[in-house]
């Protein structure tokens, strides 16, 4: 009974497997190592994010002076975060606008809106960077899963035909093989799925308070011209 229960052992059952349902394990296993790659990868980048847009959503509505939140912001960009560096666009050229002597309101506040708002595309597009694979990852493992398990039950069969006679225990082994490329299949898909959702959902947070910012930043500055 021993060694039919070894045989039957899901590493048994991997090392056994025929080659082309063994390729296509491989290719899942680095499908899925990539993915797992990503997903802490972008958790720890979102959660830094939202630390950096805090810390300075605090320091700007304190209500200190502008321009010496701008020089402080303007010595280290990255360790401000992406709503300071939309800031720190906006906030640059305004000033540059207004030294040179412009008092038109319209003409004032187009620079640092197209400024902020070509800095916010940037910053959304690298949070958004890695989540086509994790998208990728959760629509296409399952039917790479499938593939293997239709090519393994399709040797099982092609197998039983020449055997002299048919039992369950001929055909049990390789269909379990076939079935184990479906399981790993999933097993990168479900984890990808969620991860994409779970990020796309904070990346919207996140654009919504730096539109927000935005808008509020503009009616500022406008109020300092007039």
């Amino acid at each position: 009974m021993q060694p039919v229960q070894d045989e039957m052992s899901i590493f048994s059952l991997i090392v056994n497997a025929s080659i082309p349902v063994q390729i296509v394990m491989l290719i899942l296993l680095a499908i899925s190592v990539v993915s797992w790659t990503y997903i802490i990868s972008k958790r720890l980048t979102l959660k830094r994010t939202l630390s950096q847009t805090r810390e300075f959503e605090n320091a700007f509505w304190k209500g200190g002076d502008l321009s010496s939140l701008h020089q402080s912001i303007t010595r280290n960009t990255d360790e401000h975060g992406a709503l300071a560096r939309i800031f720190e666009a906006g906030m640059s050229e305004f000033m540059k606008a207004r030294r040179t002597g412009n008092t038109d309101i319209n003409a004032l506040m187009d620079g640092p809106n197209r400024a902020m708002r070509a800095t916010y595309q940037r910053e959304l597009d690298l949070l958004d960077s890695r989540l086509n694979f994790l998208a990728s990852a959760g629509s296409v493992s399952p039917y790479i899963g499938l593939l293997g398990t239709v090519w393994g039950i399709m040797h099982s069969f092609i197998g039983l035909s020449t055997a002299q006679q048919a039992t369950l225990a001929a055909v049990a082994p390789g269909i379990a093989e076939a079935l184990i490329a479906t399981a790993i299949g999933l097993f990168a898909a479900i984890p990808a799925v969620i991860a994409y959702n779970h990020f796309s959902n904070d990346i919207d947070k996140l654009a919504s308070r730096f539109d927000s910012f935005i808008d509020e930043f503009l009616n500022i500055l406008q109020r300092q011209v007039r």
